[in-house]
């Protein structure tokens, strides 16, 4: 069980990412100069590497990472309020998720022993 739980936030980390990436593919388009849809698909993939970042930090560092996950996900319910509510699912779900994954794993499996007096 270690095993899967140390795994499941990471793998999920990854595969979110990746999904959320494809979205960066509507930058090219016909009628646009090469620079136009290569910045364009710059500016998309922003959300990725924040999201690359904060797998890299809770890879090593569970607890903040998973606060960042958490922190992200409430980030996008603030910035995309309005919207319908599967849209809230779709992205700020798998955060939450993940979030809470890494504190589970943290919590469960910890390395250090508790300090006893």
């Amino acid at each position: 069980m270690n095993k899967f739980l140390y795994w499941l936030p990471r793998i999920l980390g990854i595969g979110f990412t990746i999904f959320l990436s494809l979205f960066a593919l509507d930058a090219f388009e016909n009628g646009l100069s090469i620079g136009e849809m290569l910045l364009g698909f710059l500016i998309h993939m922003i959300p990725s590497f924040v999201l690359i970042a904060i797998l890299l930090i809770a890879w090593k560092w569970e607890i903040p990472g998973g606060l960042l996950y958490v922190g992200a996900g409430i980030f996008y319910l603030v910035m995309a309020r309005g919207m319908h509510w599967s849209t809230y699912l779709l992205i700020s779900g798998p955060l939450f998720l993940d979030g809470i994954l890494f504190f589970l794993h943290h919590f469960l499996f910890r390395k250090t022993p508790a300090v006893s007096i």
